[in-house]
């Protein structure tokens, strides 16, 4: 009697294990479908390659957050002096509303924390390779332009101001603001 009951207990361990494992794996799947899904969603919104939208993943995008890539280049100048000004921050999340980046979003939050915390230079270096693949691949993706974008940047540099409106851009600032435009303008 106490054989059957031990052999009952035991096989009741083990369909609960195999329950378990066919539960584990059956999520796995259900994320690798989801990445995938995510992924084929990030390369029809771009016209990218796979290595790029892999590239785009890494950083961190997802479809929600998309939007904010052509912002990074005004992220970059806006840091480039060591922090973002009142000024510059506001200018920043106006320009991200009109791209309908949505207060308290993903994408709102994912700015929020470029606006509070400066990303890598590799990240910057990344987005801004990123938007010229994306501008060659599929101009109208953005919604901007290589001119545009320089052109945020130039209003971005000049919202710290300066003094009484002399020297409006920082060195970093022209710094960063020529070798966007080299690299966007391809």
């Amino acid at each position: 009697m106490d054989k059957d009951a031990l052999g009952e207990r035991g096989r009741a361990l083990e369909e609960e294990y195999f329950r378990k494992r066919d539960r584990e794996l059956v999520e796995k799947m259900r994320r690798a479908a989801e990445a995938v899904q995510a992924r084929t969603e990030l390369g029809a919104a771009t016209g990218l390659d796979e290595a790029s939208v892999g590239e785009l993943q890494a950083l961190g995008f997802t479809a929600d957050t998309l939007l904010l890539l052509p912002l990074a280049p005004l992220i970059q100048v806006a840091w480039a002096e060591g922090g973002i000004t009142e000024s510059e921050r506001s200018l920043i999340l106006k320009l991200a509303r009109t791209r309908g980046v949505i207060e308290g979003s993903a994408a709102d939050q994912k700015l929020a924390g470029w606006l509070e915390r400066k990303p890598a230079d590799s990240v910057f270096e990344q987005a801004t390779r990123l938007i010229r693949a994306m501008l060659d691949a599929a101009p109208d993706a953005m919604g901007v332009t290589a001119d545009d974008l320089v052109s945020y940047c130039q209003s971005i540099a000049e919202a710290s101001g300066g003094f009484f409106g002399i020297n409006r851009i920082g060195s970093d600032e022209k710094q960063i603001l020529t070798s966007l435009a080299a690299a966007l303008k391809k």
